[in-house]
């Protein structure tokens, strides 16, 4: 799925001078970014992305940081992680995009079309292990768990489980399972939480089928539109989302939580084009992205950094959930078994769920 809108417009080049005169003072950068790699990536003075828009995680101010303190040019061509991945091979050594940004699951595949190039980054060793390829082929930047977005117009007694969601008497949204891939990471979580794994979706499917024969379950997309109109009671959606989709409408409406009984934790890994024309401003890129700095920029479009030692300002802390609910969110462990499932989800959700649906 193309990425869309996640931010609202925040400061302007004002503010921007501003915080790069406190960087080493705190709030900035932390550590300083390799010189010679900075020399190298001011030569080239341009980066192509894909997949890297303005409005997806706050984009926008990690280029406006690196054309104002670096001098590097930026333009980005939005899509979705399959076509970043199918554009980096199409083109070979006829590269026009140097970098891209795609979900977690598509890391090990890109690695896997030998589309890509490793660059660890001076912060390697603060990132997770299950966040990254073991030679820097991707790594992530920011993560995303699902969560519970609650109208509490609608639900007086908040679900704080997955196991609460069938004590009540609303809807519950979960959007468009094996074609949507928050969608798809809501079953896992769910089967995460009830004794499941990427292979064994079943605990989920039933769950979800409880739900479906109760008159309970839609399949509308939790999109803002539908949250807006006050047709989503509980929607399940990615953390991020859920916060943005909220402060659009009003934050005071709703209540947004991490599933107490378990979630899934995921996130999105930068890739560097193996024939990147542009190589050294990528990896600059990755570093800025990986800085203090970066990661509060992507914590300002409501995606938590991967770098959890960061220290967040208290307007921007004050955007995401607190960290202690994230106490049972975990990531990933076999990807091979998620690919292998989501490739027969479809069928099973239509064979067990939706069968269900508005019966």
């Amino acid at each position: 799925m193309v990425k869309g809108a996640l931010l609202r417009r925040i400061a302007g080049v004002a503010a921007a001078v501003a915080l790069f005169a406190t960087a080493g003072a705190g709030c900035g950068m932390a550590k300083e970014m390799p010189k010679e790699l900075v020399a190298a990536a001011k030569r080239e003075g341009k980066l192509f992305t894909v997949g890297m828009p303005d409005d997806w995680a706050n984009w926008k101010d990690t280029w406006r940081d690196l054309k104002a303190i670096y001098g590097i040019e930026h333009q980005d061509t939005d899509m979705s992680s399959a076509q970043e991945i199918a554009k980096f091979a199409a083109e070979g050594k006829n590269a026009t995009a140097d970098m891209g940004d795609v979900g977690i699951a598509f890391g090990p595949l890109a690695v896997k079309k030998g589309v890509t190039q490793p660059y660890k980054t001076s912060y390697w060793d603060e990132i997770p292990s299950w966040a990254k390829d073991r030679d820097g082929h991707w790594i992530v930047g920011y993560t995303g768990t699902i969560a519970f977005l609650v109208n509490k117009d609608l639900v007086k007694t908040p679900p704080r489980s997955w196991r609460d969601l069938l004590k009540g008497d609303y809807k519950v949204t979960i959007g468009d399972v094996g074609v949507a891939a928050q969608a798809n990471s809501a079953v896992l979580a769910c089967a995460y939480a009830l004794g499941g794994h990427e292979g064994n979706l079943k605990p989920a499917v039933d769950f979800f089928a409880q739900l479906a024969k109760a008159g309970r379950l839609s399949t509308n997309d939790p999109s803002i539109s539908m949250i807006q109109k006050g047709e989503v009671a509980v929607g399940i959606l990615w953390d991020f989302n859920a916060l943005n989709y909220a402060d659009k409408v009003g934050r005071d409406r709703f209540e947004i939580l991490i599933p107490s009984d378990g979630s899934l934790i995921s996130g999105y890994a930068t890739i560097i084009n193996r024939w990147a024309k542009n190589p050294n401003a990528a990896k600059l890129a990755r570093e800025y992205i990986l800085s203090d700095r970066g990661q509060i920029n992507l914590a300002r479009g409501y995606a938590r950094p991967v770098r959890t030692s960061v220290k967040l300002p208290e307007d921007v802390k004050r955007k995401l959930l607190p960290q202690s609910q994230y106490a049972k969110a975990r990531p990933i462990k076999d990807f091979a078994a998620w690919e292998r499932t989501t490739q027969e989800l479809q069928r099973v959700w239509q064979e067990n769920v939706l069968i269900h649906v508005n019966r």
